[in-house]
């Protein structure tokens, strides 16, 4: 993909966030959908390509009345939509579409019009990992940790601190789920999930959705609001089984993701001034932070505890608040690519002064999949 040639031109969450019983799954993507056009200033035929994640494309256009010329319904978990941007990026360039709509929206809280998740018995994870009591992100998630934090010599007091510094950053975002603030002792003293993960590590459970267009960087200008371009993108994918990782000390699709998209963006590390990393758990900072390179794993923690990633920090890192304190409605990796927009565009409730570059990457499912998205506000 040639860099800064597409760009994000409208952007925008569901009208509420949070609890919204009165909304069936569906018509959070249409909220979240027609908030982004009015965005954009567009219609549904304005739009001749369309993505989404575990509501089918056909779904979501049928609905919208869109007939588009091109489809991604590309679903690995809570990083889709980065593969999507990724992927809406390579077709306007390609010219299969012009105008891509990309849409996410769960129930996550309310379940009103969401398919329960299950897993099948005749899967690999229902074969190999829920037959041993390993059923659910809860208890999927924290099967790494251990041995991440003894070779690497992170502490659980280090962990802890990734909720402390979010939720610092939810208390300046009007629509964080989360304000309070939190201590280190806050954290540790919180009810027990899975052992080594307390309740305030683990993300809020929430409904909501958000929706991006895209379209190539020539016609950007048109549009009313600032353009955001993309400048580099990678994907991967490692294991539906978290107990079948390559290492339990990094993660083979983030190590692959991350520097395809710095390598395709030409930027070093030091030039990025804004990051956001999913968190659906505590531990997913300090992972992203080793394997997209910023520094070794062993500093990783240290650099959170000494608060290089809050306000005021060298590297400001989930600026909105994060799955832990913002709102995670199962799959968060819409809600990062918002606020990455929302920092370049210069309109984030907690935003960083002068921010050009901002590096978005996700995980899907526990380690299964990867996307980076590389953000900039400079053509």
């Amino acid at each position: 993909m040639k860099t800064n040639h597409v760009a994000v031109v409208g952007a925008a969450e569901t009208t509420k966030l949070g609890v919204i019983p009165d909304m069936s799954q569906l018509q959070l993507h249409a909220d979240a959908a027609l908030n982004a056009m009015a965005d954009a200033g567009l219609k549904p035929s304005d739009i001749d390509g369309i993505a989404t994640a575990v509501e089918t494309p056909q779904q979501i256009a049928h609905y919208l009345g869109i007939t588009p010329t091109w489809v991604d319904g590309t679903s690995v978990g809570g990083c889709s939509f980065m593969l999507h941007v990724r992927h809406a990026a390579a077709a306007i360039e390609a010219g299969l579409c012009k105008t891509v709509l990309i849409t996410h929206a769960e129930s996550g809280k309310s379940m009103i019009g969401k398919a329960p998740r299950s897993i099948p018995a005749d899967s690999l994870q229902g074969q190999f990992e829920a037959p041993y009591g390993v059923y659910g992100p809860p208890s999927m998630f924290p099967i790494p940790v251990l041995r991440y934090m003894k070779t690497h010599g992170i502490t659980h007091e280090q962990i802890a601190m990734v909720a402390v510094v979010q939720r610092e950053w939810a208390a300046k975002n009007p629509r964080a789920t989360m304000k309070d603030p939190i201590t280190v002792a806050d954290v540790l003293n919180s009810r027990m999930i899975a052992y080594p993960f307390r309740i305030l590590q683990c993300c809020l459970v929430t409904d909501g959705g958000g929706a991006l267009i895209l379209t190539s960087a020539d016609r950007a200008k048109d549009f009313p609001n600032k353009p955001v371009y993309i400048m580099g993108t990678g994907e991967s994918v490692e294991t539906p089984m978290v107990s079948q990782m390559e290492s339990f000390d990094h993660s083979r699709a983030f190590r692959v993701a991350g520097p395809q998209a710095f390598k395709e963006a030409g930027i070093a590390h030091k030039d990025v001034d804004h990051l956001m990393i999913y968190d659906a758990f505590a531990h997913l900072p300090l992972y992203g932070l080793g394997d997209l390179g910023f520094m070794p794993h062993e500093e990783t923690g240290k650099f959170i505890a000494d608060r290089n990633t809050a306000i005021g920090g060298k590297l400001p890192m989930n600026t909105n608040g994060g799955g832990l304190s913002y709102m995670h409605s199962g799959m968060y990796g819409m809600y990062a690519l918002q606020e990455s927009v929302r920092q370049m565009r210069g309109i984030a409730p907690a935003q960083v002064k002068d921010a050009k570059i901002s590096v978005c990457h996700g995980v899907g499912g526990m380690f299964a999949a990867s996307g980076t998205v590389i953000f900039t506000n400079e053509r």
